[in-house]
């Protein structure tokens, strides 16, 4: 399998640095991980949108889009639980 090319939005870049610094290091990992398998065990699709998944870290949660014909992840969102969604 190709490795996939990871963009991060602005708005998910200015999230990520908002965590605390032990928790983005462990958000980060996950993110680059996404890189290599783009749709890791427990990731979820979102209801609604038809190329949004997500991905648990801790309390946290990575939204992002895979597309396959470019072979690139787009990180949307990344937040705490309670918050991403909104």
């Amino acid at each position: 399998m190709a490795s996939f090319e990871i963009e991060v939005s602005a708005s998910a870049e200015r999230q990520l640095r908002r965590l605390p610094r032990a928790d983005q290091i462990r958000v980060a990992r996950a993110i680059l991980g996404l890189g290599r398998e783009p749709f890791p065990r427990g990731f979820r699709k979102l209801s609604g949108y038809s190329d949004v998944f997500r991905v648990r870290v801790g309390t946290y949660r990575v939204l992002y889009s895979v597309d396959r014909g470019r072979v690139v992840i787009v990180v949307l969102k990344v937040g705490h639980r309670r918050d991403v969604y909104r």
